[in-house]
């Protein structure tokens, strides 16, 4: 069995080319497939990816933009059943995740069921050309959602992840419902719940060259809002969010 490597996209024409001949010159040394997660992109780029004719490259088109977690659910609805795959990894098609990085995190878990988060707040993390205030943003996010949710990771918002098949398998995805970058804190809180072993790998983030972050004041609020939830529901009912996000034995 092999990875897969999920890349969600709404108008990523440019970025998504030169992600697509990065991970090109590692296939040649490692297998893996990669799935293209497109939103009917109004700048095609579902039909560029397809020009490219990279066999190990597939496009699953959907009908709108509907958020970032309904992506990766839809990604992970669609290649789960092929059971084919050891390691489902979710990745930015905009550059900021290096391919360089994946090798390290690929390797680092030897656990059936297991997550491995690529870290930027951590030793050996950093990122470039990200302005302060971003850092801010998202370090704050981490720390309150590590003092909301109990969970002692050092990067909870970054979405450059290794899931192991088992461990998604063990999660009620469809009963998910977070849909910007808090989803991230979703899927870490469901992975700890369900007992999965967490391995974080530092890494670089490197900000977008190409296009235009999805990054807004409303997916801030979101975050905020559905973090303090559910640290709230963790407190008052500590078993009945296992329940909702781990399927029964």
């Amino acid at each position: 069995m092999k990875p897969v490597i999920l890349i969600p996209t709404y108008n990523e024409s440019v970025a998504i080319v030169e992600l697509l001949n990065q991970l090109s010159t590692l296939h040649n040394v490692r297998d893996f497939d990669v799935v293209v997660l497109d939103d009917n992109s109004p700048d095609k780029t579902a039909d560029i990816v397809d020009s490219m004719k990279l066999p190990w490259v597939s496009v699953m088109r959907r009908p709108g933009k509907a958020g970032l977690g309904a992506a990766y659910r839809a990604g992970f609805a669609h290649v789960l059943p092929m059971k084919k795959y050891s390691q489902i990894v979710t990745m930015d098609a905009d550059g900021s995740h290096r391919v360089e990085d994946l090798p390290a995190m690929l390797d680092a878990s030897t656990e059936s069921i297991s997550i491995t988060l690529g870290t930027r707040w951590m030793p050996g993390g950093s990122v470039v050309n990200w302005p302060k205030s971003r850092q801010l943003l998202s370090k704050s996010g981490t720390k309150y959602a590590r003092i909301a949710l109990g969970i002692p990771l050092n990067d909870l918002t970054g979405g450059f992840r290794v899931y192991s098949a088992e461990l998604l398998e063990k999660l009620n995805l469809a009963d998910m419902t977070a849909t910007g970058y808090c989803f991230q804190i979703e899927m870490a809180m469901a992975s700890e719940l369900a007992g999965a072993r967490m391995f974080e790998v530092p890494i670089t983030f490197v900000e977008r060259i190409n296009g235009v972050s999805k990054m807004s004041r409303a997916i801030v609020i979101e975050a905020l809002w559905q973090t303090t939830l559910w640290g709230l529901a963790r407190t008052l009912r500590p078993n009945a969010d296992k329940l909702h996000y781990v399927k029964s034995e």
